[in-house]
């Protein structure tokens, strides 16, 4: 059995194999992007999610010592542990700590 090709028909069909490769790729890449699209909104859902637990957490051990009173040194500590993680979280989070640059050996010339 012999398949007789013109050079036209190899063209064609190497065309055609070119454009589904193409086509694949770029159906790859939009679905890569839809995924880190999907990944950074559930990314802020659950730190919404953990912030909000946190938070409750914070107000009913406050709601505890404060509705029971008698140990003024508990309510200093219960009331200023909360103040204290925050003022780190806000320090570390407006503290620049480093360049977000990166430069390669031939661009330093």
């Amino acid at each position: 059995m012999t398949i007789d090709l013109t050079p036209e028909q190899v063209l064609a069909g190497a065309g055609v194999l070119l454009a589904l490769a193409l086509v694949w790729r770029a159906g790859r890449a939009r679905a890569r992007k839809a995924a880190e699209k999907a990944r950074a909104g559930a990314r802020v859902v659950s730190l919404v999610g953990r912030v909000g637990l946190m938070a409750a957490a914070f107000v009913g051990v406050q709601w505890l010592v404060i509705a029971n009173p008698g140990n003024t040194t508990l309510l200093i500590v219960v009331l200023a542990l909360p103040d204290l993680l925050a003022a780190y979280v806000l320090t570390r989070m407006l503290t620049v700590t480093s360049l977000d640059t990166t430069t390669r050996r031939s661009d330093r010339r």
